[in-house]
């Protein structure tokens, strides 16, 4: 399951691969996946009683061994409020009236996710104020107090 930007491609490849591609880093194999079918309650007509379109992504990022470590601990604390008591992640998707078109809308939105915390963020080198620029600051702040200084009734001194 190759998962491309556009969701159209991503429809087309579904069935024929079995693996969800985010990066050269992180490939996970679609038997770490537990795809849970129900009814929907978005778009269908007289169809929506009677089609399980909804899909629910069930998958436990905590155990899964196919993405690195570092990704790991960044997806448990930027996705921690999103993970269930046993340390699963649900991904629910009922956008479309086709359960192919949800189960793809459900792959997209992990992937995006895992995205988000496949790179590393930079860390901050702490910088010091320049010599210019602390006295461009405390000239600013001397003319601001002047001004309104200047503001105030003549007979205050």
């Amino acid at each position: 399951m190759t998962i491309s930007k556009p969701a159209a491609a991503v429809t087309d490849s579904l069935s024929s691969r079995d693996v969800l591609i985010v990066n050269a880093r992180i490939q996970i194999p679609r038997e770490e996946f537990v795809f849970e079918h129900s009814r929907s309650s978005g778009p269908g007509g007289q169809n929506v009683n009677k089609v399980n379109s909804k899909v629910a992504l069930r998958w436990r990022p905590l155990e899964s061994p196919s993405q690195p470590d570092d990704v790991r601990q960044r997806f448990a604390a930027r996705f921690a409020s999103k993970l269930l008591n046993d340390g699963s992640l649900l991904i629910a998707c009922e956008k479309s009236r086709s359960q192919l078109l949800n189960r793809a809308g459900c792959l997209e939105q992990l992937s995006q996710m895992l995205t988000e915390v496949a790179i590393a963020p930079k860390r901050r080198r702490p910088t010091k104020p320049t010599k210019a620029s602390k006295k461009r600051r405390l000239d600013d702040k001397r003319k601001r107090a002047n001004t309104k200084r200047m503001r105030g009734s003549p007979n205050d001194d």
